[in-house]
C-alpha cells in the first residue's frame, strides 16, 4: 500500500490585523485533537524566531500540549533550526515530547538561513554546517543513552525517548549536502527537492545502511490546501492571509540572497499569488481526486490557521476533510 500522509500544519503566524494569538493557540490544540479523531496521519509544527507576526518559536512546547490531547496522530517538527540551539537542551525536549506522545514524534533538523535569527542567538551563519553536524552527533549519542564528553563538556541526558533516536531525527534541506548528511548520520531525510531522494538512498547504500524515513515532494502540489464548497469564496477568505505568509517568507529569502532555496523567493507581488499555486482552495472532490494521483512517499496537507486565518474558517476546512476521509483513504489505496 502506498505511503501517502495526510498532514495538518501550524505555523501560528498572527499579524496584527488577524486572529489574536491566544485564540489561535487554543484553536490549534482543539484542532489537533479533532485531527487525531478523524484519522489525519501527521501534524506539522514549524519554527522561526523574532517574527513580527509571532511565528511559532517553540514547537516542542506546542507539540507537548497537542500530544496530551491525542493518541494516534504523529508529530513532525520542522524544520527545527538546530544551529541556533543548545543540542543538549534539544535532546531533552525530544525525549520528553516522545515520552508524552508515547513515541509519536519526528524532528527535521535544518541549518537555517535567516540572518536576524542567527544574530539574535549569537551564532554565525558561516558556522551553521559545523553546528548542525555537531548538534546531530550530540543528540544521537545522548538519546542513545551515552554518557560522554564533547570537547570539555560532559553530556548525559535522562530520561530517554520511547523511540530510537535514529527513528525520530531527519535532516532537512534542498542541497546535495543535506542528503549526504542524513545518510552519514543514519537518520531520515526531509528533502525540499524530490531529486535529492535518490542521492540519499545511494549514499545510504554506500555506507551499508538501509534508508530511514523520507518523503518525495510532488512537483506542482500546493504547500497547503483550503477545503471549501466554493473555491472563489474560499480564496477570498484566505487570500490576505496567504499573501501575508508568502511575502514574509519572500523577505527572508531575499536576506539569504542567491543561496536561497525558498519557493517563495521573488513572490512579492500579491497579484501573482494565486497563479503560483503555493496555496490553493479546492472542493472535497478535487482533494480526493488529487489524493488518488499521489505516488508513494508523498503527502497532502492543510493549514487551517494559515497566516492568522480565523478558526471559524479553519474549522470549515477541517470538517470537510472529516467528511471525505474514507474517500481519501480509498483513493490513496487505489480502490
Amino acid at each position: 500500500m502506498k505511503d501517502v500522509q495526510v498532514t495538518v500544519s501550524f505555523d501560528m503566524r498572527s499579524p496584527d490585523w488577524a486572529t489574536p494569538t491566544h485564540e489561535l493557540y487554543a484553536a490549534a490544540v482543539d484542532m489537533a485533537a479533532f485531527c487525531d479523531r478523524i484519522g489525519v496521519d501527521r501534524i506539522g509544527l514549524m519554527e522561526h524566531h523574532g517574527s513580527d507576526d509571532g511565528y511559532l518559536p517553540q514547537p516542542f512546547t506546542l507539540a507537548s500540549a497537542m500530544a496530551a490531547v491525542t493518541s494516534r496522530v504523529r508529530f513532525m517538527l520542522g524544520a527545527v533550526v538546530l544551529p541556533l540551539h543548545d543540542p543538549v537542551t534539544i535532546a531533552e525536549q525530544i525525549a520528553l515530547v516522545d515520552l508524552i506522545s508515547n513515541g509519536r514524534l519526528n524532528v527535521i533538523f535544518g541549518a537555517g538561513y535567516v540572518p536576524f535569527e542567527f544574530a539574535m542567538f549569537r551564532k554565525s551563519l558561516k558556522d551553521r554546517g559545523k553546528l548542525l553536524d555537531e548538534g546531530i552527533e550530540t543528540i544521537l549519542r545522548a538519546l542513545n543513552g551515552e554518557r560522554f564528553e564533547m570537547g570539555d563538556r560532559p553530556v548525559f541526558v535522562r530520561p530517554l525517548p520511547v523511540q530510537r533516536p535514529e527513528d525520530i531525527v531527519l535532516v532537512g534541506g534542498g542541497v546535495p549536502a543535506s542528503a549526504r548528511r542524513a545518510a552519514r548520520f543514519g537518520v531520515g531525510f526531509g528533502p525540499m527537492k524530490a531529486e535529492l531522494v535518490d542521492l540519499y538512498i545511494e549514499e545510504c547504500r554506500k555506507l551499508g545502511r538501509e534508508p530511514g524515513q523520507y518523503s518525495r515532494p510532488k512537483a506542482g502540489q500546493p504547500l497547503a490546501i483550503h477545503l471549501c464548497e466554493d473555491p472563489e469564496a474560499g480564496w477570498n477568505a484566505i487570500a490576505p492571509h496567504a499573501v501575508h505568509v508568502i511575502t514574509e517568507y519572500a523577505k527572508w529569502a531575499e536576506q539569504e540572497g542567491d543561496q536561497s532555496n525558498s519557493p517563495f523567493k521573488g513572490l512579492t507581488d500579491p497579484a501573482t499569488l494565486r497563479q503560483a499555486g503555493l496555496f490553493a482552495c479546492w472542493t472535497p472532490d478535487q482533494f480526493v481526486d488529487w489524493a488518488g494521483k499521489l505516488e508513494d512517499k508523498t503527502s497532502i496537507g492543510l493549514q487551517p490557521l494559515l497566516g492568522g486565518l480565523s478558526p471559524e474558517e479553519g474549522w470549515k476546512s477541517l470538517r470537510l476533510l472529516e467528511s471525505i476521509m474514507p474517500r481519501v483513504r480509498a483513493a490513496i489505496a487505489g480502490n
